[in-house]
């Protein structure tokens, strides 16, 4: 049986779909043991998110962050979560998850046909925007008591104590690995197609 280049390509956007499953599965597990000060863990999953939406379509961007979300569950850092709320949990991680690796993969589409190198960056911070942005919007809709009482006995506001204590220096972390990481790594792996 003769194999075609498209089902070449199907095989391998399938083999690579695989690796960065397995990659974000071990990165959302044992990402929560990295912490930059704040409650929030640094999401190293977003750069094979990133890579995913990359190379093989926002699609594929959505899945790798719901993979990140569904194994986020697992961890030690969703009990603290779990303990607030289960339902605003449950929504807040997986939308965020879902949303920041769609949305850099439709980044990336939108801007591949000008110039990918800048596609990619773009997508890389991207993903890290949505997924701190949904983070935020989400700890407003679900755990501001949670917010209001720790804002009120660090005695600031609560928006401050959403940026110090939940996101901190995590957020930076996050995007400057995507921002570094993300082009590199897309880069090469687009030179080995080739």
């Amino acid at each position: 049986m003769k194999t075609t280049n498209k089902n070449r390509e199907q095989v391998e956007k399938l083999v690579l779909m695989a690796l960065l499953t397995a990659m974000v599965a071990v990165l959302a597990y044992f990402g929560g043991f990295i912490k930059i000060g704040g409650l929030a863990s640094i999401s190293l999953t977003l750069i094979p998110v990133v890579i995913g939406a990359a190379l093989c379509g926002p699609f594929a961007g959505a899945w790798l962050g719901g993979v990140a979300g569904a194994i986020f569950f697992t961890t030690a850092d969703a009990v603290f979560w779990f303990g607030l709320s289960i339902p605003g949990t449950v929504i807040t991680v997986m939308v965020k998850g879902i949303l920041s690796g769609l949305l850099a993969g439709l980044a990336y589409k939108l801007l591949e046909k000008y110039n990918k190198y800048l596609a990619v960056i773009v997508s890389a911070i991207v993903c890290p925007v949505v997924n701190t942005g949904i983070f935020l919007l989400g700890s407003m809709i679900f755990f501001v008591d949670t917010v209001k009482a720790g804002a009120s006995a660090e005695g600031t506001t609560v928006f401050a104590y959403l940026i110090v204590a939940f996101v901190g220096l995590n957020f930076v972390f996050e995007l400057l690995a995507n921002i570094i990481l993300s082009p590199a790594i897309v880069k090469i792996l687009s030179l080995k197609k080739k």
